[in-house]
């Protein structure tokens, strides 16, 4: 029994490490001219809104002056932050639209770049803000309600001057 537990744990070991494909990466020499759709990716992967780990950086806005990312939430993940910063005093309209049409999220709080905060909120936030700076907003299910979410959504900033 201990010989087959430390084989099933063997197996599981190696079956879960990555594997490298055999192929070498090639040099480009530099006499080779620079192809623009490459550049130009690379600018349109500059320019659109980062995620990172259970993070959304918001740095582009689109041509309606909205900043829009698409993310998910799961069992494992189950809060998200939208890091965006707002130069200019307004109003911020923001509103999570789920995959399925409705579910268990919303904003669960807003931290406003003196650290303080505000919240829950809804599945739409409609709040003034005052300061320039760095926001973050949290977003996840509501821990009073039943059925968490877990699937795919889409979030829609947009900040309008006063």
């Amino acid at each position: 029994m201990k010989n087959l537990s430390l084989l099933l744990i063997a197996i599981l070991f190696f079956s879960c490490q990555k594997r490298e494909n055999g192929t070498i990466p090639q040099k480009e020499s530099s006499t080779t001219p620079i192809d623009s759709s490459t550049t130009l990716n690379k600018e349109k992967k500059e320019q659109e809104n980062k995620k990172t780990g259970d993070t959304i950086f918001m740095n582009f806005q689109n041509k309606e002056n909205q900043f829009v990312a698409e993310s998910s939430l799961d069992s494992l993940h189950s809060k998200l932050y939208v890091k965006f910063k707002s130069e200019i005093s307004g109003q911020l309209q923001a509103e999570i639209i789920p995959a399925t049409g409705k579910g268990n999220i919303r904003f669960n709080q807003i931290i406003f770049p003196d650290k303080t905060s505000e919240g829950p909120f809804g599945m739409d936030l409609k709040i003034p803000l005052k300061q320039k700076g760095n926001y973050i907003l949290v977003i996840g299910h509501s821990l009073m309600a039943e059925n968490p979410y877990y699937g795919k959504f889409k979030i829609q900033l947009e900040v309008k001057k006063d």
